[in-house]
């Protein structure tokens, strides 16, 4: 079998019709344990995210060198396969200029997390005629991206930096001239322009987020992200008021009784890791 080495045990799954778009391939199913069909694409942007969280609730560690997902989910081979499978269904991987500059090294291809599986990555991508990596887009109001970053050395990346027309300046100083820098917005990122523009002028289909969670706050508060998939860790990592560390959704408190929901379609375990599957429901 490829993937991690076990199939997912899948726990609950609400029923979906492959008339609908597009399903997985029968080796992602294997592994998955079941579809995951994408919308058509004539139906527009299908927004979807994936976080890890701890135990307690939290998504990071915040400790210099080791703020990224893989501490919080102890590394779990199921987790990074999937993040993989969620990377090679994707046209664009957003992320915020914070989680690039704590996560420098990182490159958000499915290869680059799972490796092992890289020719099942590029088979899926083929079939459902992607292109050969995903449109990497780092979100950032103020233009400030670290130059080190190593997304910047791979000419073979399509790299995009969405930020306001006042940061534009700040941001194109940072990049080499290979990156596009993309003006949305005067003081704050506009970011039904933003999407408008994937769709109408980059052809995109599927956006996967991965945060950091205060961008993840703006693009829920803001209606951008369809579902979500979430790997609920068993490692803790509490919080204290000299090494807070933040939650899923960070900088947006919402009030009691507010209508935003989710709704599980998908529950899957591996171990002691629960996977969960949401459709973001607004009321």
């Amino acid at each position: 079998m490829r993937g991690p080495g076990s199939a997912f045990e899948v726990l609950v799954e609400a029923e979906e019709s492959s008339a609908s778009g597009v399903g997985l391939l029968p080796e992602a199913i294997e592994v998955y344990g079941g579809d995951w069909v994408l919308p058509h694409p004539d139906l527009g942007l299908y927004r979807f995210s994936m976080f890890v969280m701890s135990h307690d609730g939290r998504v990071s560690f915040a400790v210099p060198g080791r703020e990224g997902g893989g501490d919080v989910s102890d590394f779990n081979p199921h987790d990074q396969w999937l993040m993989g499978l969620l990377r090679a269904r994707a046209d664009v991987v957003v992320v915020g200029a914070n989680t690039l500059r704590l996560e420098s090294e990182h490159v958000w291809t499915p290869d680059f997390i799972y490796p092992a599986d890289t020719d099942l990555f590029v088979q899926i991508r083929r079939s459902e005629s992607r292109q050969d990596t995903p449109l990497h887009v780092m979100l950032t109001r103020s233009g400030d991206v670290p130059d080190h970053a190593a997304i910047f050395d791979r000419h073979d990346l399509r790299i995009i930096i969405a930020t306001t027309r006042e940061g534009a300046g700040l941001a194109r100083s940072r990049v080499p001239s290979h990156v596009q820098v993309l003006a949305v917005g005067s003081d704050d990122l506009d970011l039904d322009e933003f999407h408008r523009i994937l769709r109408e002028e980059h052809q995109v289909h599927t956006v996967l987020s991965e945060g950091g969670p205060r961008v993840y706050a703006e693009l829920v508060r803001a209606g951008h992200v369809d579902e979500e998939f979430l790997t609920i860790s068993p490692v803790v990592i509490g919080s204290s008021d000299s090494s807070p560390r933040p939650g899923l959704i960070e900088g947006w408190a919402l009030e009691p009784g507010n209508p935003t929901r989710s709704t599980l379609v998908s529950l899957r375990r591996a171990g002691d890791h629960l996977f969960l599957r949401t459709r973001w429901n607004r009321g």
